[in-house]
């Protein structure tokens, strides 16, 4: 028997806002509102949304020189992540795939840390039977909420007026509605905005204050992956596993110079030698030219028609006006403007191979 898919903070409050509820990860989440995911989507292009990330796993580390010990699980610099920053990073694995993908915040007394819905079961496990010396808390008594968009700033900032000084992956924590929560300026858009971890019993407060100004709506898992496809980004299970190497998923920008230099993580050796040699393959971004999207798992050919890889993520990119896609093509093809076909229900489509992200990530830095 299956255990029932557990509920966040703000299910009731999905509920009342016409929330269509799935299955996600062992947890009940909005795939999307009455608005639909085409308007949810362009909503947080144009104006802001508010989406639960309550499923995600919130974690603090506790201990001496927790960044130092962290350098042991994974390739990022964070032994000299400053008190207020927050940096993007994956744990890898011996064989120098990725684990999970990550955020780590410098809090001072402790680094937060945030992980992925589907490998908290791994992965916080992983840090406390590696992290010498480390406490490793995983904390259920907190919603994890995103306000993402152009206005995300008046949005928040109406409310908590210390979170319009932070910059791009900065964090801090500020006082909403009587409520302390901390906030952390990134998000998985492409947009400016923020996420937000707020105690769970003051979490439906905060959320109706954000809904109620009228630049904000409720957005669902849907408008979420098409938003972070358009901008580009990775999804865990689809464009990254453990078998992909953060060099073949072009994420070698997540890992600061030392680290590539030193090593001295699970896996450095590989990473070292595809950084020195280049990888068998590579995750590029693909534009189909008609107007069926293709989905995860579609063979991708040359112009010769050979198959050279396959699409890991794909669909419709509402501000784009068409499909689009990410795949992993093998070494010697990549190259942006290559033209390749896309075997979808047995036809050839054409496409073309596009520089990633097909649109332009709006971060304040």
């Amino acid at each position: 028997m299956t255990d029932a898919p557990k509920r966040t903070p703000l299910y009731d409050l999905h509920v009342e806002l016409g929330g269509k509820m799935v299955d996600f990860a062992g947890w009940e989440m909005p795939v999307q509102y009455p608005m639909g995911i085409m308007g949810e989507h362009k909503q947080c292009r144009e104006k802001a949304a508010l989406f639960d990330v309550s499923h995600m796993g919130q974690v603090i580390l506790k201990g001496e020189n927790v960044g130092k010990k962290l350098e042991t699980l994974c390739p990022q610099a964070y032994a000299t992540l400053k008190e207020g920053k927050a940096r993007y990073g994956f744990f890898t694995n011996e064989e120098g795939g990725i684990m999970d993908d990550l955020i780590v915040s410098n809090a001072g007394d402790h680094y937060f840390v945030v992980v992925n819905a589907a490998l908290r079961h791994q992965d916080i496990p992983h840090m406390a039977a590696n992290l010498d010396g480390v406490e490793v808390t995983e904390i259920f008594d907190r919603a994890l909420v995103a306000v993402q968009g152009p206005a995300a700033e008046n949005v928040v900032g109406e409310l908590c007026p210390v979170a319009r000084d932070l910059k791009f992956m900065e964090t801090t924590v500020g006082d909403i509605n009587g409520a302390e929560c901390r906030i952390s300026r990134l998000g998985y858009t492409g947009e400016d905005g923020y996420e937000i971890s707020i105690p769970e019993d003051k979490a439906v407060d905060v959320a109706r204050a954000f809904l109620a100004h009228d630049d904000c709506e409720p957005a669902g898992l849907g408008a979420r992956d098409s938003l972070r496809l358009e901008a580009g980004l990775c999804l865990y299970g689809n464009d990254i596993d453990q078998s992909t190497s953060p060099i073949e998923a072009s994420l070698s920008w997540a890992i600061q110079k030392r680290r590539k230099e030193e090593g001295g993580f699970p896996g450095a050796a590989r990473v070292q030698k595809e950084l020195a040699e280049g990888t068998a393959k590579k995750l590029v971004g693909i534009k189909p030219e008609g107007r069926a999207p293709a989905r995860q798992g579609v063979e991708i050919q040359c112009a010769e028609g050979n198959t050279i890889g396959a699409i890991t993520s794909g669909g419709f990119g509402p501000t784009v006006g068409g499909p689009v896609a990410m795949g992993y093509v093998s070494a010697g093809h990549g190259e942006p403007g290559e033209k390749v076909n896309l075997i979808i229900r047995g036809k050839a489509q054409p496409a073309e191979i596009v520089s990633l992200p097909f649109v332009t990530q709006n971060y304040k830095r």
